[in-house]
């Protein structure tokens, strides 16, 4: 059995992918957790069609979660072993019989050209691009509080009811 494991253990090594992938996710629910602790001060969420309301409460989480990660910087999720086997991944769509498809469709969606920083919030004013899904089958599952965002050529992982950019892989291929 002892020899199995190192087997294993040898084998997850010399693919950095599967552990990779574990780390992001280990790094995802980190932030999760975080999320929902601040999210627990501000008090329970009341049913509401005020847009104002909504708007006030996305807005003191924003403030929450940045002071909470206040020193983050891109590649605190997507680290440079998380960031190479997100390209991997990514690379094998887009060489794949879709990735005319999803260029295609990136290139009719609205161009999105500002600036984005982590901790800054995805801009109200620019449309938020939806990730094509064929994409997003080659990607690790994100929780219901976190989602992908390609921009300008870039990989986004963004809070959504904070609406704050997390990380951002460069360059991803696409």
């Amino acid at each position: 059995m002892t020899l199995v494991v190192s087997a294993l253990a040898a084998d997850e090594t010399a693919d950095s992918g599967p552990l990779a992938v574990r780390e992001f996710q280990k790094r995802v629910n980190a932030y999760v957790k975080l999320q929902k602790q601040l999210e627990a001060g501000l008090g329970k969420a009341k049913s509401t069609p005020s847009p104002e309301a909504i708007a006030a409460r996305r807005q003191a989480l924003a403030r929450k979660v940045r002071a909470a990660r206040a020193q983050a910087k891109v590649g605190d999720i997507f680290t440079p072993e998380v960031t190479a086997e997100f390209r991997r991944l990514i690379g094998i769509t887009m060489n794949g019989k879709e990735g005319a498809q999803i260029r295609a469709s990136l290139k009719s969606a609205e161009p999105v050209t500002v600036p984005l920083g982590v901790n800054d919030p995805y801009p109200t004013s620019v449309p938020l691009q939806s990730t094509p899904p064929s994409l997003l089958l080659n990607l690790p599952q994100l929780p219901k509080e976190l989602d992908y965002r390609v921009v300008g050529g870039k990989l986004i992982l963004r809070a959504v009811e904070a609406n704050l950019i997390l990380d951002i892989i460069q360059e991803v291929g696409i």
